[in-house]
This record gives structure tokens, C-alpha cells and sequence, in this order.
């Protein structure tokens, strides 16, 4: 482990991961410095998780003083590395790092990284619960942790993790855009148009997704998504063995998951091996059975028994704000999908779904096409209500009702509350409401799950 004691660390951010880092480091000896935009009357929450550990606050904007004697700035994920902040770190020659770079630095048991434009976090829940059984059954100390861009930050078990134990992680393509360490297991689910308000184009937002492959060894393992041509397009990236995952069989003998006589089967080499039936699967959707499949990709890299792989997918019935139903009154499905914060998600949902739907569309527009989610909702959705900053440019894209196209009618409310009194006006039985906006929630709300939890309690109150 590096000696921090006595250096001068500069955080930026107050939320989770900035008090993570702060803990951290506070309790290795570092001056922790917390930089964040905001005022503190803004921040009464996020300070109240600081309180006791003997920090400076830099509050109102990043001052670039505070950057004097600096050995190391970590920046939270949030924040863009274009801002000015950073920028004079970099003139300044003050190297910047993540709480998952750290993590990955210092963890001593093996980590399996998880990445993807879409399905990452159900994919390392439910690798996490393959693991978390596998250890149950076999009665010892290792234990599973599960955490990074889902959950907690892992930083936060640095402490009490054990060399047999093993870490699963969620990565962002905005925490992988700083790494130079890989995790043993490094999966790339898919990659689709997303943050390309951030990263600025798809070579870019490509390029931070193959971070994770970069610094991999020749003894470690990556899973890839032979069906998603992006993350297929990375095999020139791996430095060890793969186990693929996909639909139809690999090629040959090459290792992989794959569906098989409505069965999920891996084939490592010359061996195949049933793990279990597709209808075991309690998860809506295609893309949630390809979650399925890297998740037990993942799972036999990491050597987790089998058993536990089978009881886990049976009892995986997925994480809240994904396909989440709420609620059902007076014959109509309410479902919250407010984790679908891209277009591309939001036709994953549709079409998971069989009934007839509204479609609460809207929030904050990543500068992503809509065209394609535009053509599927005139063909397939009921209805459309749309709500929050990016309307216009939703509206556009879905255009004029048009003869011959199934969808009905096109509603335009002024926020999400309107939307939902709309939607409950609108439903008939038989029908699901489905909140999957396709845009991000900071145009109303605080994140994806503020604005789920705002769905649920609205629709709970009926």
C-alpha cells in the first residue's frame, strides 16, 4: 500500500465517493482538502457524512489555490476532466486518480470489473448473488463485496477485505477514463450511444469503455458480448483468455455462454456443461437474458459453483428503478424503468414488454439520437406522454401521427406529477404505465433513483 501520511490530497466533490476518499485518507494521515461547487447550505446532507474527520472545506466553486502543495487530486465521477479545475492540476503536473483507481491499486483479492452502456448493474448484482450463495455454501470466511458505480463505494471495505474474498465492481465509463489498472475479470457488456454530452463523440466514449481491457495481464480473463458489435470490436485490446458470451454457440472451441434448447450452457474448450433452463430466469426482456448470460460468463471465470449459480438466477428478480413493477390497480402495471436514461434503454424496456403501453418519456436530453426509439414507440406504444426539459427535441423526433402507425396519441405535460396524472387518466385495464424516459433525471430531480422513488410513492398513493 502507498504512504500517504502527511500529503496533500484535493477531492473533488462531496457526494459518495468524495467521502469515501475522504475517510480513506483521513485515516492514512493525508490533509484532505474537499473541493465542490456548491455553498454549503446546499450541502447540509452530504456534510453531515463528514462530520468528525478533520477536513477543509473548499466550498462556492474549485479555487485554484487550493491546488498549492497538492500531491494527488481525486475527482469524483461526476465531474468532467475539461473543467479548469483539473486542467491547471494537469499544467501543474498533480496526478489525478478515482476512488476505484485506489480501490483497484490496494484491493488484495481478485476483482471482477463490470462495464457496459446499459445492464451493468444488473449484471454485477446478480454476479454478486452468484458469489455471495457460492461462499453460503460453502460454509467459510470468504465473503463477496459488491459495490463501485452500484452501491457503495468499495473504497469503503479496503479495511476488512481478505485475500480469498472477491470484489465485484460496477465501472463507469467515467471512472474507467482515468484508470491505468485493470481487474482481473473484466467484462464489457455492450456498448451504445450514451454520455456523449460528456465524453463528446462515440470514439471517445468507446475508448473510456476499453480502459478496462488496457491493463489487464496475460493471466487474466475478459468476458465480452460476441452479439454487440462495439464490445466484439475489443478482442485486439485483451491481454489474457476470454470467455464470451451471446446467443448462439462460439465459434469452434472457444470459451463462452450461450442458449441452447431453451438452456443456458458454457462451453470452456472441448467441454459443455447445462447450467440451467431460460425459464428459470425471472427477469423481463432479451437484453435482461444477455445480462444472464455475462453474469454466468463472469461467474465461471471466478471458479463460483455451480449450485449457487442456479439458485441465484432463481431467485434474482432484478434491482429497484429497473423494470421495476409497483404496482397494479384496477387491472393497470405500473412499472419504473427511471434507470433508462438513454434512448437505447428505453427500447430494451419496450420491448420486453407485451401489453399494450403509456410511455412516460422525457427529463434531461445526453445528446443522443431518438430516432430509432421514435420509430419502435409510432409502431408498438399506445400512448406517449412527455415531460421535462428535452419535450421539444422528443416531440420532434416522434413528429406527426402519421396513417397506418399504431400510436395513438402524443401528450405533452409540463414535469413528471403532471405526467403521471395524465398517464392514470389515460390507462385502461390491461395496460402498463412504464416510466422509461430516455433522458437523465437533472433537469427536475437529483439522480435516476430521486426520480424512480418519486414514481413509486406517487403511484403507491393511488
Amino acid at each position: 500500500m502507498k504512504n500517504y501520511s502527511g500529503k496533500k490530497i484535493v477531492i473533488i466533490g462531496v457526494a459518495r465517493q468524495g467521502q469515501a476518499l475522504a475517510r480513506f485518507f483521513t485515516k492514512r494521515g493525508a490533509q484532505v482538502v474537499l473541493t465542490d461547487t456548491r455553498e454549503k447550505e446546499l450541502l447540509s446532507e452530504e456534510l453531515s457524512g463528514l462530520e468528525n474527520l478533520p477536513v477543509t472545506l473548499d466550498l462556492g466553486g474549485h479555487h485554484i489555490e487550493i491546488l498549492e502543495g497538492a500531491d494527488l487530486v481525486c475527482v469524483s465521477s461526476g465531474v468532467p476532466l475539461t473543467i479548469p479545475f483539473i486542467q491547471e492540476a494537469l499544467i501543474r503536473n498533480i496526478p489525478l486518480t478515482n476512488d476505484s483507481q485506489i480501490f483497484l491499486e490496494e484491493c488484495p483479492c481478485m476483482v471482477a470489473g463490470i462495464t457496459g452502456s446499459s445492464g451493468k448493474s444488473t449484471t454485477t448484482a446478480l454476479t454478486g448473488l452468484m458469489a455471495k450463495t457460492t461462499f453460503e455454501m460453502k460454509s467459510n470466511r470468504q465473503k463477496a463485496w459488491v459495490g463501485g458505480n452500484i452501491g457503495n463505494p468499495l473504497i469503503d471495505s479496503l479495511d476488512e477485505i481478505q485475500e480469498d474474498d472477491l470484489a465485484i465492481m460496477e465501472l463507469s465509463s467515467f471512472q474507467l477514463e482515468l484508470m491505468k489498472n485493470s481487474p482481473q475479470v473484466a467484462a464489457v457488456l455492450n456498448i451504445t450511444p450514451n454520455h456523449l454530452d460528456r465524453h463528446g463523440s462515440m470514439d471517445a466514449y468507446i475508448d473510456a469503455k476499453s480502459h478496462i481491457l488496457w491493463f489487464q495481464h496475460a493471466d487474466d480473463i475478459a468476458i465480452l458480448n460476441r452479439d454487440d458489435e462495439a464490445s466484439w470490436s475489443l478482442l485486439p485490446e485483451i491481454k489474457g483468455d476470454l470467455i464470451s458470451f451471446g446467443l448462439n454457440k462460439p465459434e469452434g472451441r472457444s470459451n463462452g455462454t450461450y442458449v441452447d434448447q431453451d438452456s443456458v450452457w458454457l462451453q470452456i474448450g472441448r467441454e459443455k456443461l447445462k447450467m440451467f433452463p431460460v425459464e428459470w430466469i425471472q427477469l423481463r426482456g432479451r437484453h435482461n437474458l444477455y445480462n444472464v448470460l455475462a453474469a454466468s460468463a463472469i461467474a465461471a471465470a471466478t471458479t463460483l459453483a455451480l449450485p449457487a449459480i442456479q439458485s441465484a438466477v432463481e431467485e434474482f428478480t432484478g434491482i429497484p428503478h429497473r423494470l421495476e413493477t409497483v404496482r397494479e390497480i384496477n387491472g393497470v402495471t405500473w412499472i419504473n424503468d427511471s434507470i433508462a436514461t438513454a434512448p437505447e434503454r428505453t427500447i430494451a424496456a419496450i420491448e420486453s414488454i407485451s401489453e399494450p403501453i403509456v410511455l412516460l418519456l422525457g427529463g434531461r436530453d445526453k445528446d443522443l439520437p431518438w430516432d430509432q426509439l421514435a420509430a419502435l414507440v409510432r409502431n408498438k406504444v399506445e400512448r406517449v406522454i412527455i415531460f421535462g426539459e428535452a419535450a421539444p427535441i422528443i416531440n420532434d423526433a416522434i413528429g406527426p401521427r402519421r396513417p397506418g402507425q399504431h400510436l395513438k396519441s402524443v401528450v405533452t405535460t409540463k414535469d413528471l406529477a403532471e405526467a403521471l396524472k395524465t398517464a392514470q387518466i389515460q390507462a385502461q385495464e390491461g395496460e402498463v404505465v412504464l416510466l422509461s424516459p430516455g433522458g437523465t433525471s437533472y433537469d427536475a430531480f437529483k439522480d435516476f433513483e430521486e426520480r424512480g422513488q418519486f414514481f413509486r410513492d406517487w403511484v403507491n398513493q393511488l
